[in-house]
């Protein structure tokens, strides 16, 4: 999409270093381009070598996770391949986790296998965790139960994109080390932000999983968003100066904020500082 590219056809100009100008303007100091397979690492890989403010993680996404099938040991190592040549750029092992709402991409019992195997380069390269989770909970928290010590090598991790209930939050939170990722698609419906007032400051991360899960005009946290930007419904309209309607971008992580604050009555500078540091501490603690 950053690319002008949408269903395989050309609506506008490539513009990723506009989207990235942008998201640098409104205060972003970071961004961490998500893998979710080898060929997404190679991309990713050649993106953020351009720049020093843009970082990645490495690893294969649940869905994805048939592609370890053919030559499961040749596929791990070109993971890891990627990890050991580029200790400057790589800040985690993901996107890797369990999807059961979409298992006609992936099976159960292939999904696990290869999400408890990828655990092992978090631990090799004392890596944080970036993971996914839908709809598959119990099973998720079994393997990383099985795992706790790789998971103490490897210092935690996230579970991004958090749409889960608060109960599922609590055996994430209870487990200890990992953090809680929100978005747009963590703030939807009622129960979303019922949940999120409830979650401790401290085990929180904003992220946007651009160019997916803005918030939209029909979310239940959408009355809290107050920065706006100007924004074309027809992607052909494009402009340097505009979003495009349904395309998110980094530099609306800003109005994640904005909807969290308004949940939990706090100051949103407040919350800033807070969540930047969690991020700090979990992604970017060696390089300190």
């Amino acid at each position: 999409m950053f690319r002008g590219c949408y269903g395989g056809s050309t609506k506008h100009q490539a513009d990723l270093n506009i989207v990235l100008d942008r998201a640098w303007q409104h205060g972003l100091q970071k961004l961490i381009v998500t893998s979710g397979c080898v060929s997404d690492v190679d991309e990713a890989l050649e993106l953020v070598a351009k720049d020093g403010k843009l970082f990645t993680t490495v690893g294969t996404h649940p869905t994805r996770c048939g592609e370890f099938v053919a030559e499961p040991e040749q596929y791990y190592n070109e993971l890891r391949s990627r990890i050991k040549a580029n200790p400057q750029k790589v800040v985690a092992v993901g996107e890797c986790g369990l999807d059961y709402d979409r298992l006609h991409f992936c099976a159960k019992e292939i999904q696990q296998q290869y999400f408890e195997k990828q655990l092992s380069l978090a631990e090799e390269f004392k890596l944080p965790l970036f993971l996914h989770m839908r709809n598959a909970n119990e099973d998720f928290m079994a393997i990383l139960e099985r795992n706790r010590d790789k998971l103490k090598a490897c210092g935690g991790g996230v579970v991004h994109s958090f749409t889960g209930t608060l109960e599922e939050a609590k055996s994430i939170l209870a487990f200890g080390g990992l953090y809680i990722g929100l978005n747009g698609c963590s703030l939807k419906t009622d129960e979303n932000v019922e949940v999120v007032r409830q979650l401790p400051n401290d085990r929180i991360m904003l992220e946007t999983d651009c160019p997916w899960c803005g918030i939209r005009p029909t979310h239940a946290s959408h009355k809290h968003v107050t920065t706006k930007f100007p924004t074309v419904k027809k992607k052909e309209k494009w402009t340097a100066e505009t979003l495009i309607d349904g395309r998110n971008e980094p530099c609306q992580i800003t109005q994640v904020l904005e909807a969290i604050a308004g949940i939990k009555q706090e100051p949103k500078e407040k919350l800033a500082e807070l969540y930047y540091q969690n991020t700090e501490d979990l992604f970017f603690r060696k390089t300190k």
